[in-house]
């Protein structure tokens, strides 16, 4: 874990992702550890997002510290997977990237019993950087 484990999401990824988990009537193991990562975050305003945040949509270059092969992905909702450069806020990949600054690792579930930590080599795209603060 990094020095500093600080999480940020917007106010209006928050709402969003909330909506969907309430929706759901059991959480799974994965989805219980998304929401305790949203109960720990700091929610910011769209616009006050600070530019090296992987928010929803981001697309984000990351690793898992145990290699240096690094995956570029789009972070986003269950219902907009469109393609293999998709990651789901849903998977355990995905839960883990939310609201991580760049530089930053966090050890995450994954499958089969597996912990990884991934860590946040760079944030191609965000959306509150370009000013798509509605998206």
């Amino acid at each position: 874990m990094s020095d500093n484990n600080s999480i940020y999401i917007s106010s209006l990824d928050m709402n969003r992702i909330t909506a969907l988990l309430d929706k759901m009537p059991n959480l799974a193991s994965d989805l219980v550890q998304l929401d305790a990562e949203l109960d720990r975050a700091t929610v910011l305003e769209p616009n006050e997002m600070p530019p090296n945040v992987v928010t929803m949509n981001s697309t984000v270059v990351f690793k898992f510290t145990d290699s240096d092969k690094t995956m570029t992905k789009t972070l986003v909702y269950p219902s907009e997977l469109k393609s293999s450069d998709d990651v789901s806020i849903f998977a355990p990949v995905g839960s883990a990237l939310i609201g991580l600054s760049v530089g930053q690792q966090l050890a995450w579930p994954m499958p089969n019993k597996q912990t990884k930590t991934i860590e946040i080599v760079d944030v191609v795209y965000q959306p509150e950087r370009c000013g798509a603060l509605n998206r």
